[in-house]
C-alpha cells in the first residue's frame, strides 16, 4: 500500500547513516611507521539510501536480522541520531521508546523520571500530574515508583518507559522491541494498548522480531538487510521475504519468528509421500477462494456446538508432494483463537496436481458470539517456502441463542451429589 506524501506522518527520504570504525591503535613505533599515511578508520553504512513513508494512522513494522539497521533507523526518526545524508520529516507529537532506559536518569526515582520525560516532551508539571496515576498503574510500579531507577530490573525499566510513552497522548509512537519485554500478561496489556492507539488513529513505527506480533498489529512491513531496504509491502509477503533473507544468509530464525509452524510443537513430523505424485520443485499452489457451509443450508450464521465445514479450492501448477495447509482463526480484535496445520492434526496432504478442493470439517463449533476470520497458508513442511498465504476477513459468523457469555463454548454437565 503506497502512502501519499501529503498525508504522511513520517517521511524518510534517501536516508544514509554512516559510522567511522577506527582501527586498533598502533602498539609500537614499527606499527606506526607501517601504518603511516593510511586512513585511520573505515566507514560502515548502517543505513544506505532508505526511503519510505508512514501514513497518518498507519502502523508499520521494521523487520530485519541483528545489524540490519532497524534500531538505527528508529533513532534517526526519533532525532537521537542525525542521518549522514537524506531527510526525515515527522508530523505531530512524537513519543519514542527505544533501547532499555533511554531517557531515564539512573540516579533519579521513577517518579522524578516520569516528570523529566514529560518535560522533555513539552508537558508542564500540572499536565504530568493529570496522567501520573495512569502511568504508574499501567507500569504496575506503585510500590517502587519512589526508588531510584538504577535499582529497577530490565522489565521494570521497560514497563515504566512504555507507560510514559503511551500516556503522553502521542500522534506518532516509535517502539523498539518493548512488546517482547516482561511477562505474558504485561505483553498482552501492551499489545491491547497499541491496538487501542490504532483505533484512535495514531501512527506507529515499531521494531519487533516477533512476527506473530507483527501480524497482529502491522498494516505494512519494511524489511531491512545490512542497511538496505529490500521489501516494503503487505505484512504476509514481507514476513515471507524476511524469512527467505535469513535462510539465504544461513542465519537461524530468531526466537519469535514463525515459519508457519506451531512454536509449541516438539518432535519432527515425518514427510508422507503421495502415492501418485512425483514432486516438481518449480511447482506452486494458490488458493482460489473459501466457502463456509453452515449446518443449516439456508443460514447466514452458525450456532455454538453445531458442525461447520470450510471448502478451500486451489490450483496447483505442476505436481507437489511437500505441502502443508496451515489454518488460523482470529476474532475481530485480531486475537488468535486457534492455529494448526494438516500435519499437526495427523491428516497430511498426500499431494496436489491441477485443481482440487480441501474441506475442513469442524464437528462441533466451540465458539460463541462474533465474527471470525481465517488466515490460510500452503507451505513446505520445514516452512522454508510459502506457496500462498491469504487472509479471509469476516469468514464466518456465530450467533449465541443462550445466555452463556464469553468467547468459547464449553459443554457443561452438572452432577449434584448430596447427603442428608
Amino acid at each position: 500500500m503506497s502512502t501519499a506524501v501529503s498525508t504522511a506522518a513520517i517521511e524518510i527520504h534517501q536516508v544514509t547513516k554512516s559510522f567511522k570504525l577506527y582501527r586498533e591503535k598502533a602498539q609500537s613505533a614499527k606499527e606506526r611507521v607501517i601504518r603511516a599515511g593510511r586512513n585511520p578508520h573505515t566507514t560502515f553504512k548502517a543505513l544506505d539510501d532508505v526511503s519510505f513513508s508512514v501514513g497518518t494512522g498507519e502502523t508499520v513494522a521494521l523487520l530485519g536480522h541483528n545489524g540490519s539497521g532497524k534500531s538505527t533507523l528508529l533513532k534517526c526518526v526519533a532525532g537521537t541520531l542525525r542521518p549522514t545524508s537524506g531527510r526525515i520529516v515527522t508530523r505531530g507529537r512524537l513519543a519514542a521508546l527505544l533501547e532499555l532506559g533511554a531517557g531515564f536518569h539512573p540516579d533519579l526515582t521513577g517518579r522524578e523520571n516520569v516528570y523529566l520525560n514529560g518535560s522533555i516532551l513539552g508537558f508542564s508539571h500540572a499536565a504530568v500530574d493529570r496522567i501520573f496515576d495512569d502511568i504508574v498503574e499501567f507500569a504496575e510500579l506503585e510500590q517502587f515508583i519512589d526508588n531510584q531507577v538504577k535499582h529497577y530490573s530490565s522489565g521494570m525499566y521497560a514497563r515504566l518507559g512504555f507507560a510514559v510513552a503511551i500516556n503522553v497522548d502521542p500522534d506518532v509512537l516509535l517502539v523498539d522491541e518493548v512488546l517482547s519485554v516482561g511477562d505474558e500478561a504485561f505483553q498482552r496489556k501492551c499489545l491491547d494498548r497499541v491496538q487501542r492507539l490504532q483505533r484512535e488513529g495514531r501512527t506507529i513505527l515499531l521494531v519487533s522480531h516477533a512476527t506473530e506480533t507483527v501480524r497482529q498489529v502491522a498494516d505494512r512491513v519494511v524489511v531491512l538487510d545490512h542497511g538496505h531496504m529490500v521489501v516494503d509491502g503487505r505484512t504476509g509477503e514481507a514476513i515471507r521475504a524476511f524469512r527467505e533473507t535469513l535462510q539465504k544468509r544461513g542465519i537461524p530464525l530468531p526466537e519469535g519468528v514463525d515459519a508457519h509452524v506451531d512454536p509449541e510443537a516438539t518432535g519432527e513430523v515425518p514427510v508422507v509421500p503421495g502415492p501418485a505424485f512425483d514432486h516438481d520443485p518449480s511447482a506452486t499452489v494458490a488458493f482460489k477462494d473459501v466457502t463456509v457451509r453452515y449446518h443449516e443450508k439456508t443460514a447466514d450464521h452458525a450456532t455454538p456446538g453445531e458442525p461447520l465445514s470450510i471448502e478451500i479450492p486451489y490450483h496447483a501448477t505442476g505436481t507437489i508432494r511437500d505441502v502443508v495447509l496451515s489454518i488460523e482463526v482470529f476474532d475481530v480484535d485480531g486475537h488468535k483463537l486457534m492455529g494448526t496445520n494438516t500435519d499437526f492434526i495427523e491428516q497430511p496432504i498426500a499431494g496436489m496436481k491441477g485443481d482440487g478442493t480441501i474441506v475442513l470439517h469442524l464437528e462441533t463449533l466451540p465458539l460463541l458470539d462474533g465474527r471470525f476470520h481465517l488466515r490460510l497458508a500452503f507451505h513446505t513442511r520445514d516452512g522454508g517456502r510459502v506457496y500462498d498465504e491469504r487472509d479471509f476477513v469476516d469468514s464466518f459468523q456465530v450467533m449465541n441463542p443462550t445466555r452463556t457469555q464469553g468467547t468459547i463454548h464449553l459443554p457443561v454437565r452438572v452432577e449434584h451429589l448430596y447427603s442428608f
